[in-house]
């Protein structure tokens, strides 16, 4: 899983240019899909099953984007100015080192700050449209020659292991998602399916569940099963408000989500000895499923979701039996009960 979770995090794919992590997927979800792609909406997809054999059809989801700046403007003095693509905590923008992601390849850079010394209130967070990076440059012209408006940025940091089965990444949300769709294929992939089973790994959730919407439309999902990252507790918030990292999957209770699925998941995980959690939410989920619940008249959705550490930042923690409890209960759901998970 840390292997698997390394590999999915480790590309770029900030919203509206989900190439790199695309390809990944796509790769990855080949095993189990010969017909993996990546459509011209940056959707991950693939089917598994046989067409008009009357199966009904489960989507499993996850997104495939993460959240990051891109390029609005290049000043005289050859720093770039960004905008948000995406929930960025301008908390953390000071003095961060930055990849900008071009045509040409990489340019590494870090987010302009002041020296305390000099600040007049160095306690004050920065606001985007302050943000400025610098990647090495002086002028406008030499920093055109290698980076262009449009061009996306991500806050740097790669995956490590922390203690127990735990690791910190950039990108875990949802790349955790999307591990957890292959985790659960590789669990049933030499086992009878009650379902046909479509893949989704979506692009541009952070900016509106976009490519949930295209995805989902374009199936023939009957059923479907969407997973995202939830908050897990931190000793700053409140514990009633957060699932419990370790202790498993964070089943979706809401009234958004369809009864019938949440009390399937909730008999799989409780007969099959997956760790799982609720989560309870009084209106929407703010996750894919949302969009997912209400195209064609209506698809039967529930939400599986990860625990996680600090969210919408480059040091995001998951623990990796969350995420794998998260397969299971999906590989129990397609395999109907029977696959010994």
């Amino acid at each position: 899983m840390e292997k698997l979770l390394e590999r999915l995090c480790a590309p770029s794919g900030v919203s509206g240019a989900e190439d790199c992590a695309a390809q990944t997927a796509r790769e990855l979800l080949s095993q189990y899909a010969p017909d993996a792609a990546v459509d011209k909406f940056g959707c991950v997809t693939g089917f598994i099953g046989e067409r008009g054999s009357g199966k009904p059809t489960v989507l499993l989801e996850a997104h495939i984007d993460e959240i990051g700046f891109i390029v609005t403007y290049i000043g005289e003095d050859g720093f770039l100015r960004v905008g948000n693509c995406g929930g960025t905590d301008r908390r953390l923008y000071a003095a961060q080192t930055v990849t900008v992601h071009t045509e040409g390849g990489d340019i590494r850079g870090v987010i302009c700050t002041l020296p305390p010394h000099v600040a007049s209130d160095s306690s004050k967070a920065m606001k985007t449209e302050d943000a400025a990076v610098d990647i090495g440059f002086t002028t406008r012209s030499e920093a055109e020659k290698h980076v262009a408006p449009g061009d996306r940025i991500t806050i740097d940091n790669t995956l490590a292991k922390l203690c127990g089965t735990r690791v910190t990444s950039k990108a875990l949300d949802d790349r955790a998602g999307v591990a957890a769709v292959l985790w659960a294929l590789e669990l049933a992939k030499d086992k009878p399916l009650m379902y046909n089973v479509e893949v989704l790994f979506a692009s541009q959730e952070e900016v509106g569940s976009r490519g949930a919407v295209i995805g989902a439309y374009r199936g023939e999902a009957d059923i479907a099963l969407a997973t995202d990252v939830s908050f897990a507790y931190t000793p700053d918030d409140k514990k009633h408000l957060c699932g419990t990292m370790g202790k498993g999957a964070m089943i979706g209770i809401s009234p958004v989500l369809d009864r019938g699925v949440t009390d399937e998941l909730k008999k799989l995980a409780a007969d099959k000895g997956i760790p799982y959690q609720y989560e309870v939410m009084g209106r929407d989920t703010g996750t894919d499923a949302d969009d997912i619940s209400l195209l064609k008249g209506g698809i039967c959705t529930g939400l599986i979701s990860i625990p996680l550490k600090y969210m919408h930042t480059p040091v995001e923690i998951v623990d990796t039996e969350d995420v794998k409890a998260v397969g299971r209960l999906m590989a129990a759901f397609i395999t109907g009960g029977e696959s010994d998970v």
